[in-house]
């Protein structure tokens, strides 16, 4: 028995293998515990906020992903494509993630003078008085400048896959929320408390996150010019794209804010805490997979088998998660408590789109991975023809059909990430 166990070992196939597996299994695992204790404190929010709270929540941390990503406008995947030709060296990684970092910074100035009188606007017209607004507001302030650097902060040890420590950043991260969540809500339920609940901890686990990531990447050194331009040049190609995803990535909300009423906004933003699970597999493929894809060879061959094995092994992972919710809407549902609980239809056709939108967004982040950008007038011009044409013949007033909306438009997101891949590889071997 131990001989096989060591030929199989000294086996490359094998050998790679066995170090997938124990990649997987504890990624994996730890990003069960995160999931699971971000899907509790999910559901810590809509049972302790009143449904009129919950919805001013949903809008504000729509608001959040928002500037986010406004934010970010390619920089950190121009960071990391960047830091992927450099991983090795301590230095010159540090040079870029640093880069990085400053830069953010400055966009993070534009973010929110663009996003917050948006959010005010809409916090108004549901319900929140201008006290309330302007707490909501500065909540977000801690939680935004945490976004601004902690998936910067992950690219040295994601190059390096040293992936233990980042997931034990993540577990303590939210532990810490969850704690605060509980001891503040019980006796405050408001919104700005539960956004500071989420903000802080995650400030903290970023100190830690960087003292971590200093054996890969000497952050000491200063912002590099050189380094600048390149990720500029990525940034100059993804910003139409990243502005323009701003508002798609999250339309489900805009439309329901703008065409439905408070309760409905309740309704999608609890269910939409359900498909957090989702996000247990797009973090397990932006950790493990997507970083190993960005050092592949120029290889075509290889990069059209890996691609396609990725995306096959990504359907079928959706086809059980939507099986399950099919069969079960009934359990899925008792977790959100009985204000939620008739939402057979809604439940199945959000995890649709979860799924669908799973997909297309790691087909695109290994494109962008090889420095493959879809053209912004092609990708931006297609989908808002696509949503005008659906925002004109459907009664979008009606959740249901909300969702519908949402599943269209993230599939057209997948058809064209898809297409543009195959197009990148076969030209590169012509």
């Amino acid at each position: 028995m131990k001989s096989l166990l060591y030929k199989l070992h000294a086996n490359p196939k094998y050998a790679r293998a066995f170090e997938w597996g124990k990649l997987v299994s504890v990624t994996g695992s730890a990003q069960m515990l995160v999931q699971g204790i971000a899907l509790i404190s999910g559901i810590f929010i809509i049972r302790l906020l009143p449904t009129d709270e919950y919805a001013l929540y949903t809008l504000a941390n729509t608001m959040l992903g928002t500037i986010s990503l406004l934010a970010d406008g390619g920089i950190s995947t121009g960071t990391l494509a960047t830091g992927g030709k450099v991983w090795q060296d301590p230095v010159a990684l540090g040079k870029v993630v640093v880069t990085g970092m400053e830069m953010r910074k400055k966009f993070a100035i534009a973010s929110l003078a663009i996003s917050l009188p948006i959010l005010f606007y809409l916090l108004i017209s549901h319900g929140a008085t201008w006290m309330s607004s302007t707490l909501i507001a500065v909540s977000l302030i801690p939680a935004f400048y945490a976004a601004l650097s902690d998936n910067l902060l992950e690219i040295p040890l994601k190059l390096n896959q040293d992936i233990t420590p980042l997931q034990k950043n993540q577990v303590a991260a939210n532990i810490a929320r969850i704690l605060m969540l509980v001891a503040s809500l019980f006796f405050l339920p408001f919104t700005f408390i539960a956004i500071l609940a989420n903000g802080l901890p995650r400030i903290w686990a970023n100190i830690k996150l960087r003292k971590v990531g200093e054996r890969f990447a000497d952050y000491s050194q200063g912002s590099d010019p050189e380094v600048k331009r390149e990720i500029l040049k990525m940034v100059k190609r993804t910003m139409p794209s990243a502005i323009y995803f701003c508002v798609s990535s999250q339309i489900t909300i805009w439309l329901i804010s703008i065409y439905g009423n408070t309760a409905s906004i309740a309704k999608i933003g609890a269910l939409g805490r359900l498909a957090v699970v989702l996000t247990i597999f797009t973090t397990l493929f932006s950790t493990l997979v997507v970083p190993r894809f960005a050092r592949l060879s120029d290889d075509p061959k290889v990069l059209l088998s890996r691609f396609i094995q990725i995306v096959l092994l990504l359907f079928g992972m959706s086809a059980l998660i939507c099986g399950f919710v099919y069969l079960f809407p009934s359990q899925v549902l008792y977790i959100l408590g009985k204000n939620y609980g008739d939402l057979h239809e809604e439940i199945l056709l959000i995890t649709i789109s979860g799924c669908i939108g799973m997909v297309g967004g790691i087909t695109y982040s290994l494109s962008v991975a090889r420095g493959w950008i879809l053209p912004p007038a092609v990708h931006i011009s297609v989908s808002i023809l696509a949503q005008a044409l659906l925002i004109y013949f459907m009664d979008l007033s009606d959740t249901t059909n909300v969702l519908m909306f949402s599943i269209i438009n993230v599939g057209i997101g997948l058809i064209m990430s898809s297409f543009y891949f195959f197009y990148r590889v076969l030209k590169h071997n012509s």
